[in-house]
């Protein structure tokens, strides 16, 4: 039996994949093994009054405001199936510098498990966590 994939959409995708590591050995070979792991940690948390000012109601008073907007961002990044790991923790590290509880991103990601699934919504959980714990200390 062949390695080559049989459906052309995955043939395509192992195609586009082979392609991007052979430009990364050419152009860059240091990048060959780059993560984003612990990419969240180089961007300090931003305070409450710029959140608030930038992604709040300062220029919509009637709009959302930042906390808000971090939880929506929280669930949808959740929805994406909880791959942008360093994305997560610094949405959570703001969200909770603008007021979010505990509770509130808790059930934030909770409630992205009906669309997400619930692998998608452990996984934000344990980064939530992880993120809320490194906060704290």
């Amino acid at each position: 039996m062949s390695d080559t994939p049989q459906n052309p959409f995955e043939a395509m995708f192992a195609q586009t994949q082979q392609m991007a590591q052979e430009w990364v050995k050419t152009v860059n070979p240091a990048m060959a093994n780059f993560t984003a792991q612990g990419f969240d940690k180089m961007w300090p948390t931003i305070p409450s009054e710029v959140l608030e000012a930038f992604w709040g109601k300062q220029f919509n008073p009637d709009g959302l405001d930042a906390k808000t907007r971090l939880l929506l961002t929280l669930q949808g990044l959740t929805i994406q199936g909880a791959v942008a790991e360093p994305q997560i923790r610094l949405t959570v590290r703001h969200a909770v510098e603008a007021g979010a509880t505990k509770q509130e991103i808790a059930e934030t990601i909770g409630q992205a498990a009906v669309f997400a699934g619930v692998p998608a919504m452990n996984k934000a959980m344990e980064l939530a966590k992880a993120a809320i714990d490194e906060a704290e200390e």
